[in-house]
């Protein structure tokens, strides 16, 4: 199991890798053509109203509900053709044992995709609405024809455009799962490649035939969604999984994922109703603040998604395999697994972007629009959001435990204990340290809900770190403590970094990265961690 698992678990990781850094040049591009001003601001938050909805309605509350079921019909329909008669051929035995899994797919598929087209239609049409609830600050500067005003009217022109992303990711999480489900991780992970690439083809080449870049940019998410939509398609076609949507509000299978769904809309989706609500303070502060908030939650995505959210995209189908199985060891010894995996890249990470955090914002995104102020202000928001980066990975871990056993019931009562925790840190921090105590909230919510979902599971019998896990992340603790200590050193101030070109930068950035990057495997390997570590242990 464990070898299967590493490789699907490879095959995501190098296909999000390549995504990652297409984010990040498409980082790099916003960075360039509009810095972190107003312009900027009204973009990423047009950008972030869609996310939001992407998160209900595809890859996050809805594929926690649907892949466990839709990985209980598969293995009902492979029982199934296990008794049927030996004399069929392949072909005929292959489309009967896909018969169930297939009705499955053209109900929830059709049922979804009359929502999501009311929901998207609804979203472009009230997009003065949606900017009102979220950037409520630029709705009064508006109002009161202050100074800053013209935002609103921007952002609610951007949302139209955006909006429409809804559905084509929608429908996209939808084909991803499925094909996750059935083995085929790289065509999920590739997916979003696209998107960043049509953000960076129209920063760079749509900017001169739109309004403004923030329209260009806004196309660009448009295009993105259409192009990843149509990508998949014919994998899902090769699968033999392409099939007529219908409506079946009413069917056995959309009952029970509408059943696990409901209170998943709020449990999954914590983490971005905590994002909306720093969007919504952030508007009553100074111009930048979304920007330097969206740009450090952006780096602090790329080992988060690189990691954690590649290890819980193989996790979960599997999870719910062995629990439709009735395996609960192995469902153990599987969560397990993904904790050791995700913090032996975790704590490296964490160390490497404490110690060089300005470096990188520097080499990354100074350029153009990017001041050196920017790079200071992201930085500080950077550094708030890593203090809760484990605790960010553990969720991707631990909260598909829950649904792979479709109980989605617990981890709301969670969601919602941490979200109030967020709205409470958030009044207690923001008037003190501005958008930083925003930053500073989120990670404080992220690690109690991290906690409370291990002692869920814990309390459930379900899973408890075992003794020897516990040892191994003491062991990657010491190392990455050791690996920053070297970085530090090798490391230069702010101001040299500053006085340096970007190749000197790029030259010193690698060498400490290479050097941090030795020094952590040489104290593993010191420390006694072997590659039988991350096998499946079963207890």
């Amino acid at each position: 199991m464990s070898k299967k698992l590493i490789k699907s678990g490879l095959i995501v990781s190098a296909m999000t890798l390549v995504s990652r850094i297409l984010g990040l040049v498409r980082d790099v591009a916003i960075a360039n053509v509009m810095g972190t001003g107003l312009m900027a601001d009204v973009f990423l938050f047009a950008n972030k109203i869609p996310n939001f909805f992407r998160r209900l309605f595809a890859e996050g509350a809805f594929a926690q509900a649907f892949v466990p079921v839709l990985s209980e019909y598969k293995v009902k329909d492979e029982q199934q053709g296990d008794h049927q008669d030996t004399n069929l051929d392949e072909k005929s035995g292959e489309k009967n044992n896909q018969e169930q899994t297939r009705l499955l797919i053209a109900q929830v598929s059709g049922t979804l995709g009359v929502i999501i087209t009311g929901v998207t239609l609804f979203g472009m049409l009230a997009s003065p609405l949606f900017v009102m609830l979220f950037g409520f600050g630029w709705f009064i500067d508006w109002f009161n024809d202050a100074p800053g005003g013209e935002r609103f009217d921007l952002a609610s022109n951007l949302l139209t455009i955006t909006f429409p992303y809804l559905w084509f990711i929608s429908l996209t999480a939808l084909s991803g799962a499925i094909l996750n489900t059935m083995g085929r991780f790289a065509v999920a992970a590739f997916t979003p490649v696209l998107l960043n690439v049509a953000i960076i083809g129209m920063a760079i080449y749509g900017a001169p035939y739109t309004q403004s870049p923030a329209h260009a940019l806004a196309w660009g998410v448009f295009l993105g969604g259409l192009i990843q939509f149509l990508f998949q398609i014919p994998f899902l076609y090769q699968a033999g999984m392409l099939v007529k949507p219908k409506w079946a509000w009413h069917s056995a299978g959309v009952k029970k994922i509408r059943k696990l769904l409901l209170p998943a809309l709020f449990g999954v989706s914590v983490t971005q109703i905590n994002l909306l609500l720093d969007t919504l303070i952030a508007s009553f502060l100074v111009t930048g603040s979304i920007s330097w908030l969206y740009f450090a939650n952006r780096l602090l995505e790329f080992p988060l998604g690189l990691f954690a959210i590649g290890i819980a995209t193989v996790v979960l189908p599997s999870l719910a395999r062995l629990h439709s199985k009735n395996n609960p060891t192995e469902f153990s010894a599987t969560l397990d697994w993904g904790i050791r995996v995700i913090s032996f890249f975790g704590w490296p990470a964490l160390a490497g972007l404490m110690v060089l955090a300005q470096p990188i914002i520097m080499v990354l995104l100074m350029r153009g629009e990017f001041s050196q102020n920017d790079v200071v202000q992201v930085s500080l928001a950077l550094f708030a959001y890593l203090s809760g980066l484990l605790s960010f990975m553990f969720i991707k871990i631990l909260a598909p435990g829950y649904y792979a056993r479709q109980n989605t019931k617990t981890p709301v009562k969670i969601g919602i204990k941490a979200m109030v925790a967020n709205m409470a840190f958030n009044l207690m921090l923001a008037p003190f340290f501005g958008y930083v105590g925003l930053a500073i909230a989120t990670s404080l919510s992220a690690t109690l809900n991290a906690w409370l979902l291990y002692r869920g599971l814990k309390a459930q019998g379900v899973y408890q770190l075992s003794t020897k896990t516990l040892t191994f992340i003491g062991k990657l603790v010491l190392s990455a403590s050791v690996m920053a200590l070297v970085v530090y050193q090798l490391s230069s101030d702010f101001d040299t970094w500053l006085a340096m070109d970007f190749f000197e930068q790029v030259q010193q950035l690698t060498l400490c990265i290479v050097a941090g990057a030795a020094s952590y495997l040489v104290m593993i390997i010191l420390l006694g961690i072997r590659l039988s570590d991350f096998k499946v242990i079963k207890e």
